[in-house]
């Protein structure tokens, strides 16, 4: 039988320590001749067909007004070996640099969007915006993925996931419970 586990007060501003929901993504953007990366962990699956996510991108960031004059972006997944990109991307805005050059990024063409993906990303994803009724109140902007690209190793890579206060976890080992799986609980 399972055990009890003491606990103790913790800082409510700090839960996203526990919770962030997957790994560190790259968002990246065009509008006209606009190009910009932004680091992102606060995003979340809503829908599996069609594929939604759920991406907050902060009013104040130069991705948002990127992204909400095209309606579109790539959500692109960095290996943990670019940790020190991830992090550099994050320090720095779009509006004074241009990322893809000063993190030496290659732009790759996306099939279906106009918005580059990030060739060094192992997984790439082209996304339009398909609801935007939650962006005004909360930055919640609500995409369907409409193109995927994956490298053959992604299973391999270890992905990064934010822990705050410039922490970050590395994906672990995982454990395979496919044979208790039922595909019923996805209704």
């Amino acid at each position: 039988m399972p055990q009890a586990t003491a606990k103790q007060d913790f800082p409510v501003s700090n839960v996203r320590h526990f919770l962030e929901p997957g790994p560190i993504v790259l968002v990246s953007s065009q509008w006209q001749q606009h190009t910009n990366i932004m680091t992102l962990g606060w995003h979340t699956v809503m829908a599996f067909s069609p594929s939604l996510i759920g991406c907050v991108i902060a009013a104040g960031n130069h991705s948002h007004a990127l992204v909400r004059h095209s309606g579109e972006c790539v959500i692109n997944i960095p290996a943990a070996s670019l940790v020190d990109t991830v992090v550099g991307i994050g320090n720095c805005s779009g509006s004074e640099v241009d990322k893809f050059k000063a993190f030496e990024l290659n732009p790759g063409k996306s099939d279906k969007i106009d918005a580059p993906r990030i060739e060094e990303c192992y997984a790439s994803f082209e996304c339009r915006l398909h609801d935007d009724a939650m962006i005004e109140r909360y930055n919640l902007f609500i995409f369907e993925v409409v193109k995927a690209h994956v490298a053959p190793s992604a299973d391999e890579e270890e992905s990064l996931h934010y822990q705050g206060m410039g922490a970050f976890m590395l994906s672990g080992q995982s454990i395979d419970r496919a044979s208790l799986f039922k595909p019923s609980m996805l209704v």
